[in-house]
C-alpha cells in the first residue's frame, strides 16, 4: 500500500519551494507515494502548488498581527476553524506522516497530527528557530535544520543536520549560460547583475536599484530584475525613461535557474531559501536582510554566510547610500567575486531534498 504524506506551510516561496522540491524528492524515490499539501487559503501556496502539479487544500489560518487591530480579534476563531479542518484533512486522508516546512498553515495541521498519533517531521529553513516550531519540536519525531548549532531551540537527539532543500534545476546552472542569454535576450559580451527580492518582492532594494539604474548601464552592465507585484510598473517606467534594452525587469521569475545562470553577480535578501539557492549556483552575493523578519533571522541568515568570507552584507537600512556603490564595486573585482564563489559553494548541500525525503520515508514506515 502506497505511504500518503501531508506536507503544510507556504506564505512565500521560502516556504513553498522547498516544500515541492522535498514532494519531488518523495516522488522520485517512491513513484507511487501519494502527497497532500495544505496551506492557508488566500496565500500564494494555492496557486504555486497546483502549478507544480500538486493537490492542495487551505485552512482559514491567518496570522497574528503585530501591531494593534481588529483582525487580530478573529485569529482565535480562525485558529479553531483550522483546527477542526486539519482534523477532518488528516481522518479523510488517512496520512501517514505530516512535514511542516513554515508557514501559518503548519502549526494547526502539525498541532492536530501529533494528536492524532501521526509522526511530524518538521523543516526549520532558517538559523533562528521561530516560535511556532519551537513549540512543535516537543511534539516532532523528527527535526532537519540546515544550520549548525541547532540545539539551542530544539531537542538534539531529534536533529538531523541536512541543510534546505532547493529545486534540482539549481544544482547544475552553469552549462544553462547560453540558454539564459536567448530567454532573456541579454548580450553575450556584458556582465549580469541578478536583483530579487524574493517572492513578494523588497522595497528597499528596489528603491535603491531603480534610483541607481543610470549608473548600472552606465557602467557598462545589464540588469536582470525581479521586483515584486507593488513595483514593476514603476522599475518597467524608469526602464522606458532610460530608453534601455539592458535591463529587464520582471514581477516574477519562474525559471530561477537561467536567472542563476546568467548571473555574475547577484543581490538578494537572506531568506533561507535565496541563501541555499546561492550556495548550490556558487553566486558571488550582496545580501540585504529583512529587517522585520522574525527573530531578525534574515540577518542571522546573511552572518552565517559572511562570518565565512561567503558574501557580503549591507544593512536595509543603508541600502540607499551603499547598494550601489557595493554593487558596482563587487562587479568590477572579478578576484573578489572569485572568493566569494569559492567560499559559498563549500556551504551548499545538494542532497538536502533527498536526505530530507528519506527521514520522511523512515517515519511512515517506523
Amino acid at each position: 500500500m502506497s505511504k500518503r504524506i501531508i506536507i503544510s506551510g507556504g506564505g512565500t516561496g521560502g516556504h513553498i519551494y522547498p516544500a515541492i522540491a522535498i514532494a519531488h524528492a518523495l516522488q522520485k524515490i517512491d513513484p507511487e507515494i501519494e502527497i497532500l499539501f495544505v496551506g492557508a487559503l488566500g496565500k500564494m501556496e494555492m496557486k504555486k502548488v497546483p502549478r507544480a502539479g500538486f493537490r492542495i487544500v487551505g485552512l482559514p489560518i491567518v496570522g497574528i498581527k503585530r501591531e494593534l487591530s481588529l483582525d487580530n480579534l478573529a485569529f482565535p476563531f480562525k485558529l479553531f476553524r483550522s483546527l477542526l479542518e486539519a482534523r477532518k484533512v488528516i481522518r479523510q486522508f488517512r496520512a501517514d506522516v505530516a512535514v511542516g516546512v513554515g508557514g501559518f498553515a503548519s502549526g494547526p495541521m502539525l498541532m492536530v497530527a501529533s494528536m492524532m498519533g501521526v509522526p511530524i517531521l518538521i523543516q526549520e529553513q532558517n538559523s533562528y528557530a521561530g516560535i511556532t516550531n519551537k513549540i512543535l519540536s516537543k511534539r516532532a519525531s523528527r527535526i532537519c535544520v540546515a544550520y549548525p548549532g541547532m540545539e539551542a531551540f530544539f531537542p538534539k537527539e531529534k536533529i538531523k543536520l541536512l541543510g534546505n532543500p532547493v529545486r534540482n534545476d539549481i544544482v547544475e546552472v552553469s552549462s544553462k549560460r547560453e540558454k539564459a542569454l536567448v530567454h532573456f535576450s541579454f548580450r553575450s559580451d556584458l556582465k549580469t547583475l541578478f536583483v530579487m527580492g524574493g517572492s513578494l518582492g523588497a522595497r528597499s532594494i528596489n528603491m535603491s536599484i531603480n534610483n541607481g539604474l543610470d549608473k548600472l548601464i552606465a557602467a557598462g552592465y545589464q540588469v536582470l530584475w525581479q521586483t515584486g507585484k507593488g513595483f514593476v510598473d514603476q522599475a518597467q517606467a524608469t526602464i522606458n525613461k532610460l530608453g534601455t534594452d539592458r535591463v529587464k525587469a520582471y514581477e516574477f521569475i519562474y525559471e530561477m535557474d537561467l536567472a542563476y545562470a546568467i548571473a555574475d553577480v547577484v543581490v538578494s535578501r537572506a531568506g533561507a531559501l535565496s541563501v541555499s539557492e546561492l550556495c548550490l549556483a556558487a553566486k558571488p552575493a550582496i545580501l540585504v536582510p529583512y529587517p522585520a523578519a522574525s527573530e531578525d533571522h534574515q540577518t542571522k541568515n546573511a552572518l552565517s554566510l559572511v562570518e565565512q568570507d561567503a558574501a557580503l552584507m549591507i544593512k536595509d537600512s543603508q541600502t540607499s547610500h551603499d547598494l550601489i556603490p557595493a554593487t558596482l564595486s563587487l562587479l568590477d573585482d572579478m578576484v573578489k567575486q572569485e572568493e566569494l564563489k569559492f567560499n559559498i559553494r563549500k556551504l551548499a548541500r545538494p542532497t538536502a531534498a533527498t536526505d530530507i525525503a528519506a527521514e520522511v520515508l523512515k517515519l511512515a514506515k517506523g
